[in-house]
């Protein structure tokens, strides 16, 4: 039981360095696309990446939060600042407004996924879970996008966005009922949230109006 335990733990801390990075990545492009400098950067690239994670601790009360937890986690941040800045200047716009959405889609199924399990850990009820996850998907985005000066992907109109991550809870969830083991329900979690939003973009499927 407890090799299983660290089995479990060991995934989910690789399933959320995976969407610390891939936020970030989304947070670096987005500041550089609105000129900011270095400490710009840095910031919006943090609040991206833990944003969505730290309420999810908030609310779950987790002490200490995870990314002080892991302090290798924001010196991976700044370190990927530093070397990201002289990158991402040469981005064309077109270009870096597909990697925001790429990459922003990635991190909304990692941290979706990750908020669900943390949650359905704690003995929360299944719907609380889905919210859970929805919440620590798309935090840390709608925070950029406010300091960034942009309408958050979440509140515009009609886009595909906070269905993507519903719908890969539940997968993540339904999928852990079924008995199957903690890594395949969290990667069929993280690809459902993510193939709907990159179809979404894709094909610009869109809500009902």
């Amino acid at each position: 039981m407890k090799a299983l335990h660290l089995e479990m733990s060991t995934v989910l801390q690789a399933v959320e360095v995976a969407g610390v990075i891939a936020f970030a990545c989304s947070g670096f492009i987005e500041a550089r696309q609105k000129k900011m400098d270095a400490v710009g950067v840095f910031t919006v690239a943090f609040i991206t990446a833990f944003g969505g994670g730290t309420l999810r601790d908030l609310l779950l009360d987790r002490r200490p939060l995870f990314w002080v937890e892991h302090q290798q986690y924001p010196i991976l941040i700044f370190v990927m600042a530093l070397i990201a800045i002289p990158f991402s200047r040469h981005l064309q716009h077109a270009v870096a407004e597909k990697a925001i959405n790429y990459a922003d889609a990635l991190g909304l199924g990692l941290f979706s996924v990750t908020g669900a399990s943390l949650a359905a850990d704690a003995q929360m009820p299944m719907f609380v879970c889905v919210m859970m996850g929805v919440i620590t998907g798309i935090f840390g985005g709608v925070l950029r996008d406010i300091i960034c000066n942009e309408i958050p992907l979440v509140f515009k109109r009609g886009q595909l966005y906070a269905t993507c991550s519903f719908a890969g809870c539940w997968t993540y969830l339904l999928m852990e009922k079924m008995q199957a083991s903690e890594s395949a329900a969290l990667l069929a979690g993280i690809a459902v949230c993510f193939s709907l939003r990159a179809l979404a973009l894709r094909f610009h499927w869109r809500l009902p109006g």
